[in-house]
């Protein structure tokens, strides 16, 4: 299994995820031409995708994922109110497969075995997912403004993790963001993760992880430098054994093999 971040920001997600047999995407907010120009990019391959998963319907998530979903013939999947909320913002009447899961369970996709679990952002029923094939499994963790040890329990059965890294907390305080905003994007239950937050769940996996790709980065209250640096200090002994990565807004990412 490989994946690769062809997007990752307040102005677009994606995600390609390839094994033996199928690739997935996880959300679509960049446009379906865009999305299709950085999979080529990044040597994916669009036939092999057997569907979308969406964590949440926010615009920066699902902004190409009808007319794609379309293009591919693929189902979209998710949790049951991120579908409704998705089904309210179309502008197509064209028919598309949505497929409603429900945290916790487990299904799986053309050899991929998921499984959601709930995030905490404002959103109606936003998840992230962990993805297995054969014997490795990647976690997908972003757009939460806290890790419980609920959902670290999923976190921490992973050999590779997409975790966001949104903010440093000191440039998000004196920032040019409205009070209301920054309050918003540091709210544990509704917000985004923060450098220290994504440092101490990293700690707490104890160094069982080979790759880490830190995630949606906050282009206004954040640095690749910053992220990284927090983040290996989380990790502390077992930071050179593990393999570290930043997503970015603007162009595809280095694909990691899990």
């Amino acid at each position: 299994m490989k994946a690769t971040v062809l997007a990752s920001g307040s102005k677009g997600n994606c995600t390609y995820i390839e094994g033996d047999s199928g690739a997935i995407l996880i959300d679509a907010g960049l446009s379906a031409k865009e999305t299709l120009k950085r999979l080529e990019l990044s040597d994916g391959k669009k036939d092999l995708i057997k569907a979308i998963l969406v964590t949440h319907e926010h615009t920066d998530h699902i902004k190409g994922l009808d007319v794609l979903a379309r293009k591919l013939g693929v189902p979209v999947i998710s949790t049951q109110g991120t579908l409704w909320e998705f089904e309210g913002k179309r502008k197509s009447d064209k028919p598309i497969t949505l497929e409603a899961i429900k945290t916790g369970e487990e299904f799986s996709v053309d050899g991929f075995f998921v499984k959601a679990f709930s995030t905490y952002h404002d959103a109606c029923d936003p998840c992230g997912f962990c993805i297995s094939e054969n014997d490795t499994m990647l976690g997908f963790c972003t757009d939460t403004g806290q890790i419980t040890d609920k959902m670290l329990s999923y976190l921490q059965k992973c050999d590779s993790l997409i975790l966001e890294s949104n903010h440093c907390p000191i440039m998000l305080e004196n920032g040019p963001y409205p009070v209301f905003l920054k309050e918003r994007i540091r709210d544990v239950k509704r917000g985004h993760l923060s450098n220290n937050a994504a440092s101490e769940c990293l700690n707490k996996m104890n160094g069982d992880v080979g790759d880490v790709i830190l995630a949606h980065l906050s282009e206004e209250n954040n640095r690749p430098d910053k992220a990284l640096e927090t983040a290996r200090k989380g990790t502390g002994l077992f930071a050179d054994s593990i393999n570290f990565h930043v997503s970015l807004q603007h162009e595809p990412a280095k694909t990691i093999e899990i």
